[in-house]
């Protein structure tokens, strides 16, 4: 296959795999929201991380930032500013493409690709949603309690259906 086609082929597949996780974190809904953004989904992350599994880094990371640009425009989202905007979204879902860099030991993908999606989170709630922090609650506990509360949740759903999908040997699936 040409290199054209082959790129053709990948910008395809993450056109689809971006749709899918609008679908699945956006559409459906969720199974728990939070009051300030953040919700477990039904598996909303685990297409992205698959295909940056399957493509590695640089698609996954192309085709994360771009959902997270998808994400900002949707209805529901909350932006209080441009570097706030760009840390909870692009940012925060390009890092789910970071899974790419650990083809070999998928779990360990996920693991990595939502801890930096945490970590986009965390700063962006340290540093612009310090207010919704309880009295006498320190804003970086404040924010990792809060993006952690639900991103565990979305870690352990991500891990166990990526696990599945690596058993059933479904990231080579059509290379």
């Amino acid at each position: 296959m040409s290199n054209v086609a082959s790129e053709t082929k990948i910008l395809a597949e993450g056109t689809v795999i971006i749709a899918l996780t609008v679908i699945l974190k956006d559409v459906l809904p969720p199974i728990y929201r939070l009051p300030q953004g953040g919700s477990v989904s039904v598996a909303g992350m685990v297409p992205l991380l698959w295909f940056s599994l399957r493509r590695g880094l640089r698609s996954g990371l192309e085709a994360s930032a771009i959902y997270g640009l998808v994400n900002m425009v949707l209805p529901g989202s909350y932006i209080v500013d441009p570097v706030q905007g760009l840390l909870d979204y692009p940012i925060a879902f390009a890092a789910l493409g970071l899974a790419g860099m650990f083809r070999k030991y998928p779990l360990v993908g996920v693991g990595v690709g939502i801890t930096g999606r945490f970590l986009a989170h965390f700063t962006a709630g340290v540093w612009f949603f310090s207010e919704y922090a309880p009295a006498g609650t320190h804003p970086v506990l404040y924010s990792a309690i809060y993006n952690g509360s639900y991103l565990i949740i979305e870690l352990i759903i991500s891990a166990a259906i990526m696990y599945i999908i690596v058993k059933r040997k479904l990231l080579e699936i059509y290379l």
